[in-house]
């Protein structure tokens, strides 16, 4: 399990997280550190989900639930497996396939992209989590006559090469409207969205309701992140990486709760 760790670090560029999801408690986050694997197989052993995630997720994409000739298909080539790739067996002959892309991706290019590579549709790309290897799938779908559970294996990984994917004619036509206007500003269009927005007379309520207006449209973390940082202009409050990373992640997080609440999550 140490190996696996390993690469899997290696492949998420030491920016990695791991989850323990129970169906019924919800979802909590745990460091993917070696001294933790005890905890984890414990939690598993449990009838708990070990699941993974990296912690920048605009350069990986998710394909889930696919069949061997489908990643035959678009994911080698010649015999060989195509650049950026890490397969997982999750379960007997069904499978999930990250890549890593050379360039970060918006949402509505990874829907296009997982619609055209067969993609479970059923599973969005927003905050998407994968299951990771070595950890047994405890879906009771998958539980056989004995009361076992199959163990996800890691089939194929790629920490080396990346992606090179085309960007989509959405895409391109999208950024044909992205000059900045006459005058400055950070706004660029209509649909696009800045803080100045959502001034509230308070530096951390403008973020919070900032950052709400950012999950409602589907924005990942680390964009929602670099949006505040980028926009903000003072920080006198949270001075030093440690308090403003810790502050980022705080207001995020509460965000992000409070739309998957709304949705009925």
């Amino acid at each position: 399990m140490e190996k696996i760790f390993e690469k899997l670090a290696r492949y998420f560029q030491n920016h990695w997280r791991l989850a323990v999801l129970d169906m019924e408690k919800g979802r909590w986050i745990v460091a993917p550190a070696i001294q933790n694997i005890g905890y984890l197989r414990a939690e598993n052993a449990n009838g708990r989900h070990i699941l993974m995630q990296p912690a920048q997720p605009s350069c990986y994409l998710l394909a889930d639930d696919l069949s061997w000739s489908e990643i035959s298909h678009h994911h080698r080539r010649d015999g060989t497996w195509k650049p950026g790739r890490m397969v997982v067996e999750t379960s007997p002959r069904n499978y999930q396939v990250w890549i890593h892309s050379r360039r970060p991706l918006s949402l509505t290019e990874k829907r296009y992209w997982l619609k055209r590579l067969m993609s479970d549709p059923g599973a969005d790309p927003n905050n998407r989590w994968g299951r990771c290897p070595g950890f047994r799938n405890r879906k009771h779908i998958h539980r056989n006559a004995y009361g076992h559970y199959p163990l996800s294996k890691l089939v194929w990984l790629d920490w080396v090469g990346e992606a090179q994917i085309p960007q989509t004619a959405l895409e391109l036509n999208s950024k044909s409207f992205s000059r900045q206007p006459d005058g400055g500003g950070v706004c660029r269009f209509k649909k696009e969205i800045c803080r100045s927005e959502y001034d509230r007379g308070n530096e951390s309520a403008t973020d919070f309701s900032y950052a709400l207006a950012l999950v409602r449209r589907g924005y990942a973390e680390d964009q929602i992140r670099h949006r505040l940082l980028s926009e903000r202009k003072c920080w006198e409050h949270h001075q030093g990486n440690k308090r403003k990373d810790h502050y980022l992640r705080r207001t995020i997080q509460r965000a992000k709760a409070i739309v998957e609440e709304t949705h009925g999550h």
